[in-house]
């Protein structure tokens, strides 16, 4: 089985839908675009591509190795194709949620939420360091049931595909029905908020059907600007400081730390101090919460 690069025909679509959404920015919005920033995110889209070609082989050596020890075959049926669709979304609802409540996959994450704008070129802040966090494993793991690792790659390149459309605020809300289902821009807005009532909420790549099962939905309320960007703002466009600063700050906490709570600044919440002296987002959440009960 082989499988369809459906990425690499998206890029030409990806580099007209960026052209065309700094068109409208100009005429109606032009604070959307910081050329800085821009350039910061193509950079790190970039380097996201290349990183991800040089491990490509290992990772797929890792899916065919579960694969030839898997313990069924999904024959290659349309049936089969949905289902894999289905699982590999839900696994990257539960990479994606990981990858904001372990601060060992945040550190890794963290440079796609480090834009304080949010455009379609946000999108394209995509980490470096995923291969190193050991993030793949999340979606190959269905190799060992029996999907073919061509087909795990095939779908999930289509989830990638899907999630760049909704880096924009040139989309406001789409149809009832959809919201209900699909993850949006209304929906994705919110993830990318630093606001706390939207801290950690809607993990969702094409289904915010698991958000709202497992309880991280939250609704885009009109009476709520949103405000972009990590709790703790990087300040500064420099590219290499995007990619490693959450790393450096995550292995001095455990160069400092007690021994014995090193392995929780690992392990636990971005956030998280043995003493205290931070506010990890539930904390921020909850005291929001309180002080606006409705």
């Amino acid at each position: 089985m082989k499988s369809f690069d459906i990425v690499a025909y998206a890029v030409p679509v990806f580099v007209l839908l960026v052209m065309a959404e700094m068109l409208w920015a100009a005429r109606r919005a032009p604070h959307k675009y910081e050329p800085r920033d821009t350039f910061t995110s193509l950079a790190l889209g970039l380097g996201s591509t290349i990183a991800g070609a040089l491990t490509a082989g290992i990772v797929l050596a890792a899916a065919m190795w579960l694969y030839n020890h898997r313990i069924l075959t999904v024959p290659n049926v349309w049936w089969a194709w949905i289902a894999c669709f289905l699982l590999d979304d839900f696994n990257y609802y539960w990479a994606h949620r990981t990858g904001h409540r372990v601060r060992w996959f945040w550190a890794s994450h963290v440079n796609h939420h480090t834009s304080q704008h949010y455009n379609l070129s946000t999108a394209l802040r995509q980490t470096w360091t995923g291969f190193f966090a050991l993030s793949f494993l999340f979606r190959i793991w269905p190799a060992f049931i029996g999907f073919h690792p061509a087909m795990l790659i095939t779908v999930g390149g289509a989830n990638l595909v899907y999630q760049f459309w909704i880096h924009t605020e040139a989309v406001n809300r789409m149809p009832r029905w959809f919201e209900a289902v699909f993850n949006t821009p209304s929906h994705h807005r919110v993830h990318h908020a630093t606001n706390p009532l939207y801290l950690d909420r809607n993990y969702a790549g094409v289904l915010i059907v698991w958000d709202r099962l497992f309880g991280t939905f939250q609704r885009e309320r009109d009476d709520l600007p949103i405000r972009y960007g990590i709790v703790r703002q990087l300040g500064s466009f420099h590219l290499l400081h995007a990619v490693f600063h959450e790393w450096r700050g995550m292995l001095g906490d455990v160069w400092h730390a007690p021994w014995r709570h090193k392995l929780s600044y690992i392990l636990r919440p971005p956030g998280w101090s043995h003493d205290d002296s931070r506010e990890g987002s539930d904390t921020i959440r909850a005291r929001w919460l309180e002080r606006n009960p409705h």
